[in-house]
């Protein structure tokens, strides 16, 4: 694709940047048959190609308008199209920089910019989510239906395992997953554990710094990045061999922190150094001797792969391969490609598209009549719990109860 980028954004870093992703770019259309959302709405402009000439429009000196931002806003950041994609165009970074062009030329009704801020001042803080959390419960039974089968259910947290191994391993705290779901890290941890690895935490670790970057809060976001690198640098000097992630959504922005930061002076070489120490749960245990843990589960489940874990980082069947290592029957799944709606924040604020995809996702998932739904993404599991009465888990949570039922939490590999 030919580019006339603006004199002075053509000689920035994003610019650069987006003119390389633009020129790889061939017209053909294959990532509109791989887009959720152009699959959903028909629309040129809701589809990978579409939105690729509006940003290319505004990239070029173009105005910069709302109807411009609907469209773009309507992209989930699945990233469906880059795996379809046969030029290996890099879509997700050209729309991270269309959309704060966007965002800054073309600005929002207030009513949106108080809706993101909000969104940026309470999810990534679990200490100011946990009590509004705790306060919608209390309220649930006056909220509308709607946002009853929205809000997550109390789950139970686990104990976590002493640290008495010379192996060691440091994960990410996160944010939204610490409140909803305590029991995933604990259950990673107690995994872990029985294969002779501690999986420590960083205390002042917490939101990998997703959800401010899709909120056009960048500058914020590389303030978590930074955060994170402070708090897990000391036990990357003792020697942790891995910063584990369990949700996939962070891990892969985990795993961009040297790209994210790489001018920052200070933290770039830091930065470059825990991207490539970032690992899912599933490389981790698919690296790992967990033949113990072998045929350990029975039973029929449906395996969601967030688009983050088979898009984002290309680890398709990386955990569909553990799960049936550990005996269970993975039922199939039609359109496994395919987003749930969930996308971080994007059902909070598409809930109309969001609400067809969830749809279209759970008949997939229970199609076969799986007992139970797993998937690697705490976005996902929330979102899918909301549409479906089929009990959703974390992969890692089902196999630390495995563990936990045949008595093996204090087995080690010899």
């Amino acid at each position: 694709m030919q580019t006339r980028l603006t004199d002075g954004f053509r000689n920035t870093r994003d610019g650069a940047a987006a003119d390389a992703v633009l020129r790889a770019c061939v017209h053909c259309g294959f990532c509109n048959a791989a887009c959720p959302t152009y699959r959903l709405l028909g629309d040129e402009r809701d589809g990978p190609r579409g939105r690729i000439y509006l940003i290319k429009q505004v990239l070029e000196g173009a105005a910069a308008t709302q109807r411009t931002q609907t469209h773009l806003d309507r992209c989930l950041s699945c990233r469906a199209c880059e795996t379809a994609c046969p030029s290996g165009v890099e879509y997700g970074k050209l729309l991270e920089i269309g959309r704060e062009v966007v965002e800054r030329d073309a600005g929002r009704p207030w009513i949106e910019r108080v809706q993101r801020a909000a969104l940026r001042a309470i999810l990534p803080y679990p200490r100011r989510f946990a009590p509004l959390l705790a306060l919608a419960r209390a309220a649930q039974p006056l909220l509308p239906v709607e946002w009853q089968r929205k809000l997550p259910a109390p789950r139970r947290a686990l104990t976590w395992p002493a640290r008495r191994h010379a192996r060691h391993m440091v994960v990410l705290n996160g944010c939204v997953q610490s409140v909803t779901a305590p029991g995933i890290d604990a259950a990673a941890a107690r995994v872990l554990d029985v294969l002779g690895i501690s999986l420590v935490h960083a205390a002042a670790s917490g939101c990998c710094g997703a959800l401010s970057q899709h909120l056009a809060g960048r500058d914020k976001g590389f303030g978590f990045a930074r955060r994170n690198i402070d708090a897990w640098w000391p036990e990357i000097e003792r020697g942790a061999e891995a910063i584990v992630v369990t949700a996939s959504g962070c891990a892969v922005t985990v795993k961009d922190y040297g790209r994210l930061l790489h001018d920052d002076p200070v933290y770039a070489a830091k930065a470059a150094r825990v991207a490539g120490m970032a690992k899912s749960l599933g490389e981790v245990l698919a690296s790992e001797p967990i033949g113990g843990l072998a045929g350990k589960l029975s039973g029929r489940v449906a395996f969601h792969a967030p688009c983050t874990l088979q898009h984002g980082q290309r680890l398709a069947g990386r955990v569909e391969g553990l799960l049936t290592q550990a005996g269970l029957d993975l039922v199939p799944v039609a359109d496994a490609q395919l987003c749930c709606g969930s996308a971080g924040s994007y059902s909070l604020l598409q809930p109309t598209v969001a609400a067809r995809l969830l749809a279209d996702k759970i008949a997939a998932l229970e199609r076969s009549q799986p007992e139970l739904i797993l998937t690697d993404n705490i976005g996902c599991l929330l979102h899918l719990q909301s549409g479906t009465k089929t009990p959703v888990k974390h992969w890692i949570e089902l196999l630390a109860e495995s563990i936990a039922a045949n008595g093996d939490s204090d087995a080690c590999p010899g």
